[in-house]
């Protein structure tokens, strides 16, 4: 059986899109960047602890896999992560601003028999956003709850002039990497 350890619907809806069965599970585990860490080890390190908090939980279960993913927006070796309120979503979005970032997901697949992992880094370049355009999309609703205080796969995607990269990483879960995963750990042929 595979768990999927994130509350977020668009990992779910990206799961479902490979045709595995899954159920979610709740975890909680802190997202902070350590002093030292780059921000791929960093991603990388919150993903696989999500999935291992995940099958911590279910105690001796030997059949199942948990999967813990990842995504976060880096510019200038800062990560971004979710907004706190609307003037730090325009702030980020400010930020972005026509220039180019990196968005670094990572899956991790965590069972009785071991570890497996895989990250996948997008370059995604902005455009010139002026204020009215910034506030237009704050207002929106959509940055919250999104690293770097956009949604890609919503109107978001406006914002974007170019992608170089796995268009369902920068969504959070990039399912090239994450289908040759399942189907190295045997849960999908």
């Amino acid at each position: 059986m595979l768990l999927l350890a994130s509350q977020s619907p668009r990992r779910s809806e990206l799961l479902t899109q490979l045709g595995v069965a899954f159920r979610v599970i709740e975890v909680d585990v802190p997202e902070l960047r350590g002093a030292h860490e780059s921000p791929r080890e960093y991603v990388s390190r919150v993903a696989r602890d999500k999935a291992r908090a995940g099958l911590s939980t279910l105690s001796g279960a030997t059949d199942v896999v948990v999967l813990g993913a990842d995504t976060e927006v880096v510019l200038d070796d800062e990560v971004f992560g979710k907004p706190r309120d609307a003037a730090d979503a325009m702030a980020m979005l400010r930020r972005l601003s026509g220039r180019t970032h990196a968005v670094i997901s990572a899956v991790w697949l965590v069972d009785a028999q071991g570890e497996r992992n895989a990250c996948c880094v997008s370059h995604v370049r902005f455009a010139e956003l002026d204020e009215t355009v910034i506030a237009a999309y704050v207002a929106t609703g959509e940055s919250f709850g999104k690293a770097g205080a956009y949604a890609i796969q919503g109107r978001g995607a406006a914002l974007v002039e170019h992608l170089e990269g796995s268009y369902s990483g920068v969504m959070g879960l990039p399912l090239f990497e994450t289908a040759r995963l399942l189907r190295e750990a045997g849960v999908t042929g």
